[in-house]
C-alpha cells in the first residue's frame, strides 16, 4: 500500500490485479431441488460465543458472558426447534470455542447437523500473512476433527473479512466451500486470479444476518435497534423472493443473538412458512447439489 499512498495513483495494473484476485466465476443455479421443492434453504448459526471477545484481543468478563449465553442457553434452544421440525442446517464453530466445551460440536454432529470452520479464535483473517493464515486454518481443520470425528468440508472468515490468501488456501485444503462473499444470491464456482479454483461459494449478506439488526456494543459503539417482526418481515420477503425464483435462500444467526426468548421464535418462523415447499440442505448438501446439477 505504501507504494499508492492513494487510491487514484493505483495504475490500472494494480486495480485489475486486486479486483481479479477472487471473483465469481460460473454460476451454479440447478433447474431443480431434490424432491420436486422450489427452492432451498441453508440456515447457519456462527457459534463465537467466547471467541466474539477473544478474537478481539479482549477480556472483558461481560461480553465473555454474553458469549456463554450462547453456548448455554443459545445452541440448545436451537437445536430444540430444529430437532421439533425435523429441519438439518450447519454450525460455524471457532475451533478455540469447541475446545472451551468439546461436548457441543459433539452434540450438534450427534443430532444430524454439520460443524464447519470458523477460524481458530474467530480472528480477522485479513490482517494475518499466507504463512500464519495456513497454520490457523490447518489447527482449526484438525481440532474440529478431533472433536467431532468428522473433517469439515466448508469455511466461513470471521467477520467475513479475508485475506488475498484465504481462498486459495481453502482450495489448498481441499474444501468443499466457502461461505463468507456477497457476489450472487445463488451459488457460484470461485475464481482465483481468473483460474477456477473448484471451491463452491454459498453466499453470504448483511441484510441475511441476525446480527446486524440485533447485536449491541460497546466499542465499536454500535446500537442497531430492529424490533423482531420487522426482522422477520425483511428474512421472510427474502425467502418469499427465493421461493418464487427457484433459489436459495440463507441465512446466518447467531445463538448469542437469536437464541433469547424473544427472537427465536424467527427462526421456528421462518422454518414453518417454508416447511414441505423447501429443500432444507446444510451448507455442505448444498454445495455438493449445485456442484453437481449446476
Amino acid at each position: 500500500m505504501a507504494e499508492f499512498p492513494q487510491p487514484w495513483q493505483m495504475p490500472e495494473s494494480e486495480w485489475r490485479r486486486r479486483v481479479g484476485r477472487v471473483r465469481a466465476g460460473r454460476a451454479l443455479a440447478p433447474r431443480q431441488w431434490p424432491g420436486g421443492a422450489i427452492c432451498a434453504v441453508a440456515l447457519s448459526f456462527d457459534c463465537d460465543h467466547e471467541t466474539f471477545e477473544l478474537g478481539r484481543g479482549g477480556s472483558a468478563i461481560g461480553r465473555l458472558a454474553w458469549g456463554e449465553f450462547g453456548r448455554r442457553v443459545g445452541v440448545p434452544r436451537i437445536l430444540d426447534v430444529l430437532a421439533r421440525l425435523e429441519v438439518r442446517a450447519s454450525f460455524f464453530v471457532p475451533a478455540v470455542a469447541g475446545l472451551i466445551d468439546p461436548d457441543e460440536p459433539r452434540r450438534i454432529v450427534g443430532a444430524g447437523h454439520e460443524v464447519a470452520m470458523h477460524g481458530w479464535i474467530h480472528e480477522n483473517t485479513s490482517l494475518l500473512g499466507e504463512a500464519e493464515e495456513r497454520e490457523l486454518m490447518l489447527r482449526a481443520r484438525d481440532t474440529l476433527e478431533g472433536l467431532t470425528g468428522m473433517p469439515p468440508v466448508g469455511f466461513r472468515a470471521a467477520n467475513w473479512d479475508l485475506s488475498p490468501s484465504t481462498i486459495p488456501l481453502v482450495a489448498e485444503l481441499g474444501l468443499a466451500y466457502d461461505s463468507s462473499l456477497m457476489a450472487d444470491e445463488a451459488c457460484y464456482e470461485l475464481v482465483c486470479d481468473g483460474e477456477p479454483t473448484g471451491v463452491v461459494e454459498v453466499p453470504v449478506e448483511w441484510l441475511r444476518d441476525d446480527a446486524v439488526y440485533f447485536l449491541f456494543n460497546r466499542e465499536p459503539a454500535t446500537r442497531p435497534w430492529t424490533p423482531p417482526d420487522d426482522v422477520l418481515a425483511i428474512f421472510r420477503r427474502e425467502l418469499d423472493a427465493a421461493m418464487a425464483e427457484g433459489g436459495v435462500f440463507q441465512l446466518v444467526m447467531h445463538p448469542f443473538v437469536i437464541g433469547y426468548r424473544s427472537r427465536i421464535w424467527i427462526l421456528e418462523a421462518l422454518i414453518e412458512q417454508a416447511k414441505g415447499r423447501a429443500w432444507f440442505a446444510t451448507h455442505a448438501e448444498l454445495a455438493q447439489w449445485v456442484r453437481e446439477h449446476g
